[in-house]
């Protein structure tokens, strides 16, 4: 098939596909298709061709869709690059994607010099630097519209590099589509819905909300960065169906000034496990939040749980969307029983064929079951799936294993426990003893020896912690993850007190 905007501009071509909430300018998908016929000449201008790879070095703005579906239409490969990285790590990625040509705007244009080197930076803004060219300075050449494969590639995507440095992630054309098919069904989105994007394009949750709503037919209202009041305000104002959002942002949104509008019928929470106690005050407050599990090695949905299925059954992310399998197996690679734990892999047609010129990161990522998420959980009697931990952060005291997350579950069924996280931190004499952060429930009185008696039939010897410290909130990353770094230093700093 074509691409997806040229697809969808034939068949939809009077509905709005595109809404700039900062200066309230609209597009309908006509409208846009000129839009990006005209930049995608221009890019064909620069020498962009079918299978270059370009990077697209920006925040969320109209620009960045334009591009991106301009890309498509020349059967090029988009690049997003995290616009918050150090130059010198987009240097890294530069290099590591063989990037041909590096977009950038006004505000990204020094970092997109720095990391360039000889590749050629072009600016959709006016350029600032001698050594950097204005997009609109070049005329549109024709273009004829690219034939799509569902195996061919449409982009490249950087991991998060938490477990090493990070591995541009290959997404086909196949990979995107099922993805928006497969997440519609589970979300249930109809004609007319718009979804209101909130999150950076240069992460698979920022960059698939546009791309999905051209698939659907559907209006994405885009907004310039993240902020609470602002965000519920779009909301309404725009009469949004849905959004996307890291359960940093989800909390912030439950504190707004205004309420979130009772119409929404999709929050969409990933990046992140959704904490429990996040998902009571969606409950509380009557919001739909659909925690989800993800990567972006899964085109971003891999499990994503509805409201109900959420509210009913704590810490789940509900089954996997559909076409999606999701394996537990052990060290060999055997599948477990529902309810004991294990290494999660999956497979189906979201999944990326693999990394971009890592032939043995690919051998190492691959098994019988599918890609290695590097993920630890376990699927209950019901088939939902409970992510714990990742496989890189369980605990080894005294030569036996320690999934921190079945020991955190554990802690938290306590009635007067908050949240609670649990680390690995050395010891002289076990290698590594299991340590703690609890946060208690509001003007709970909780001691070490409620826990103990609480997790004494609940936990083995060896996985109970030897180490507890109790404090006000667990350090998070900004998407909301725990800080395991930051929780091993508090746990550090607690016992020099």
């Amino acid at each position: 098939m074509r691409d997806i905007l040229a697809t969808r501009a034939r068949t939809s071509p009077d509905v709005t596909a595109l809404v700039d909430d900062e200066h309230g300018r609209e597009w309908t998908y006509a409208d846009l298709d000129a839009a990006v016929e005209t930049t995608a000449g221009r890019l064909a201008a620069l020498g962009v061709t079918r299978g270059d790879h370009v990077g697209v070095l920006m925040e969320t703005r109209p620009a960045f869709v334009r591009l991106a579906f301009a890309l498509q239409r020349l059967g090029a490969v988009l690049v997003p690059l995290n616009a918050r990285l150090a130059p010198a790590e987009l240097k890294f990625q530069r290099e590591r994607s063989d990037l041909i040509l590096l977009l950038c705007d006004a505000d990204t244009e020094s970092d997109a010099l720095a990391a360039a080197e000889d590749v050629p930076v072009v600016t959709v803004d006016d350029p600032d630097d001698a050594g950097v060219v204005g997009i609109e300075s070049h005329d549109a050449a024709d273009v004829a519209p690219t034939e799509w494969h569902p195996d061919d590639t449409l982009a490249l995507m950087f991991t998060s590099g938490t477990t090493g440095d990070p591995k541009p992630v290959e997404l086909t054309f196949g990979n995107v589509f099922f993805a928006a098919t497969a997440s519609a069904f589970t979300l249930g989105v109809v004609p007319g819905d718009r979804w209101l994007l909130c999150l950076s394009m240069y992460h698979m949750g920022g960059l698939s909300v546009p791309l999905r709503c051209a698939v659907y037919g559907t209006t994405c209202v885009l907004q310039r960065g993240f902020d609470a009041d602002a965000a519920v305000r779009a909301l309404d104002e725009h009469d949004c169906a849905g959004v996307s959002v890291v359960p940093t942002m989800l909390r912030r949104m439950l504190r707004a000034e205004r309420d979130i509008p009772d119409d929404l019928r999709f929050v969409l929470c990933g990046g992140a496990p959704t904490p429990r106690e996040l998902v009571a005050a969606c409950e509380e407050d009557d919001v739909p939040v659909h925690p989800s599990y993800g990567m972006t090695e899964a085109a971003s949905q891999i499990a994503t749980a509805r409201p109900a299925e959420a509210f009913a059954n704590p810490g789940t992310v509900g089954r996997p969307i559909f076409g999606t399998e999701v394996s537990v197996v052990d060290d060999a690679d055997d599948p477990v029983p529902a309810g004991e734990t294990g290494e999660l892999c999956v497979s189906g047609p979201t999944i990326t064929p693999g990394y971009y010129d890592a032939p043995e990161a690919n051998d190492d990522a691959f098994g019988p079951h599918g890609l290695y998420t590097g993920d630890v959980g376990y699927r209950d009697e019901a088939g939902r799936l409970h992510v714990l931990n990742r496989r890189s952060d369980r605990i080894i005291t005294g030569g036996e294993n320690v999934n921190p997350g079945t020991v955190a579950d554990a802690i938290r069924t306590h009635p007067a426990v908050a949240d609670v996280a649990v680390v690995g931190v050395s010891d002289p004499e076990w290698g590594e003893r299991v340590a703690a952060l609890v946060v208690p429930e509001a003007d709970a009185d909780l001691s070490r020896a409620d826990l103990e008696a609480h997790w004494a039939e609940r936990l083995a010897d060896f996985e109970q912690p030897r180490t507890v410290v109790f404090v006000d909130a667990l350090p998070r990353t900004p998407s909301g993850t725990v800080d395991r770094a930051a929780a091993r230093e508090r746990v550090a700093q607690a016992e020099e007190e």
